[in-house]
């Protein structure tokens, strides 16, 4: 699309919804609905944290993809010939991501694939990943409000499966010596237990804190097939004033991302 020019609307069930085009990472831009999920520091930071835990991978997998975030992000801190399989269940964010890919021209590098990461049809390769990514929907059903936006309940709510079923493909899609890395609430004892159970050894977890002071809100976990180190970290989004951590304006300048440090409540 030229420069400057607004995305066209999607039509989502029969109503023609407002499309942003946004900056992604250095200069690819993301298309996401005005009103619907929109990426998120959880795909930031996961993405960053997959860059470092794999660096030299060249074929990538993100699992319930959505609009394409976590991936693309990760993608755009790899070689040229890296490539990415990006697996999403719902229509709405897959035809954004097809959008978003067009928008990059990213086309010959990255397959969107339309289907349930639980479906062995959607990821039939095994043992063939260096690095796979995901950031699941991390409240279950009865636990909290679904909202009326299908897309925005996908992301936030458990329709399609846990954390336990991303863990469960990914082990089966890495290759031996391969990472995966996942979001998942701090809080929660599923996240880890979900990684054992998969046959995964928990390598990395960086527990995440939104506003100093606060506990964390959300775990960032690198996981391997084969046993090894474990490194508990921390890192702190805004200080008391609201303004971004010196560390996490690291994170977002490695990630080509622009650099504001305004107080919060001024910042998205």
């Amino acid at each position: 699309m030229s420069a400057g020019s607004a995305p066209a609307p999607l039509r989502v069930d029969g109503v023609d919804e407002p499309v942003t085009r946004d900056r992604l990472a250095g200069d690819w831009h993301i298309h996401q609905l005005k009103r619907g999920h929109r990426f998120s520091a959880d795909d930031l930071l996961t993405a960053w944290v997959a860059a470092e835990a794999a660096p030299g991978a060249r074929r990538l997998l993100d699992l319930g993809a959505g609009i394409g975030s976590v991936g693309l992000m990760t993608l755009w801190r790899m070689d040229p010939a890296a490539t990415l399989v990006m697996v999403e269940a719902q229509e709405v964010s897959h035809r954004l991501a097809r959008r978003t890919l067009q928008d990059t021209g990213l086309h010959s590098r990255v397959e969107p694939r339309l289907g349930d990461l639980r479906d062995p049809a959607s990821v039939p390769e095994a043992g063939v990943y260096d690095l796979v990514t995901g950031s699941p929907p991390y409240v279950p059903l009865g636990k909290g409000h679904v909202s009326p936006v299908p897309q925005r309940a996908g992301a936030r709510m458990e329709l399609r499966g846990t954390i336990a079923d991303y863990a469960r493909t990914a082990a089966r899609a890495l290759t031996p010596d391969g990472r995966f890395v996942v979001c998942f609430a701090a809080a929660d004892p599923r996240g880890e237990a979900a990684l054992s159970d998969a046959g995964l050894h928990l390598r990395r977890r960086l527990d995440v804190v939104f506003r100093s002071g606060q506990p964390p809100m959300i775990s960032v976990f690198v996981a391997a097939l084969a046993p090894g180190p474990r490194t508990d970290e921390r890192l702190v989004i805004r200080d008391a004033a609201g303004r971004w951590t010196e560390p996490y304006l690291d994170v977002r300048r490695a990630m080509g991302t622009v650099v504001h440090n305004r107080p919060s409540a001024e910042v998205p």
